[in-house]
C-alpha cells in the first residue's frame, strides 16, 4: 500500500512513525488485514510534482494507491484548472500502468483566504475527479484538526501528535472497508 502525498502526508514535524500512513499500518496490523504501508509523502510538493514523480511512484509494487495532493496547490494559488489537470492526468497514467490496483484520492480543500469562488471550485475538483475516474474518494484528510490551534504544530498547518491521530482515524474509516474487501478477495 502506497501513500503518495505532501508534507501532511511526510508527517513533517513528527518523529517518522507518527505520521498518519504510518499510524494506519498499525490499524492495519491490528485488524490482522495483509498490507505493508509505504510513506511516499515530500514535503513542498504540488500536484505538478506528484505528476512528475509518478514514474518513480508506479515502479513501487502496490495493491492501493492513496494520493493526496492539492495542499501547497492552495496555499500557493495555483489555478484550480492546473489542480484538476494534474490530478486527473495522475489518476490515469496510475489506472493504465496499473490497472489492478485500487486507487483512492484524499478529499483537500483551500483556506478561505482565497475567496469563496476558488475555495468552492477547488473543493469540486476531487469528488469530481473521483467520480470521473471511478475512484474512491476519502473525505477531507484535516477534518476535525485544521483550524484547531491544539491540534496542529505551531505553524497552524500541520497537525501534531493528537491531531496526527485524528487525521489516521479519518483516513482510517474509508480505508478500512476498501482493505477488508480486498483482503476478502484475495483469500
Amino acid at each position: 500500500m502506497l501513500f503518495a502525498g505532501t508534507s501532511l502526508t511526510a508527517g513533517l514535524g513528527l518523529v517518522p512513525d507518527s505520521a498518519y500512513p504510518m499510524l494506519i499500518q498499525r490499524k492495519i496490523d491490528s485488524a490482522g488485514l495483509p498490507f505493508d504501508v509505504v510513506n511516499a509523502g515530500v514535503s513542498g510538493e504540488t500536484s505538478s510534482g506528484l505528476v512528475d514523480r509518478l514514474g518513480w511512484l508506479l515502479r513501487a509494487r502496490f495493491d492501493v494507491l492513496v494520493l493526496e495532493t492539492g495542499a501547497n496547490d492552495g496555499l500557493r494559488g495555483i489555478p484550480v484548472s492546473t489542480l484538476r489537470t494534474n490530478l486527473e492526468t495522475a489518476v490515469g497514467r496510475i489506472k493504465a500502468k496499473r490497472p489492478d490496483a485500487t486507487v483512492a484520492v484524499i478529499q483537500m480543500e483551500a483556506l478561505p483566504n482565497l475567496g469563496p469562488k476558488y475555495t468552492s471550485e477547488f473543493h469540486d475538483v476531487f469528488p469530481s475527479v473521483a467520480t470521473k475516474h471511478h475512484v474512491a474518494l476519502i473525505p477531507f484528510l484535516l477534518n476535525g484538526v485544521a483550524g484547531q490551534r491544539n491540534l496542529n504544530q505551531g505553524d497552524g498547518v500541520h497537525p501534531n501528535n493528537t491531531g496526527e491521530r485524528i487525521v489516521a482515524e479519518n483516513v482510517w474509516k474509508s480505508l478500512r472497508p476498501i482493505l477488508e474487501s480486498l483482503a476478502a478477495k484475495k483469500g
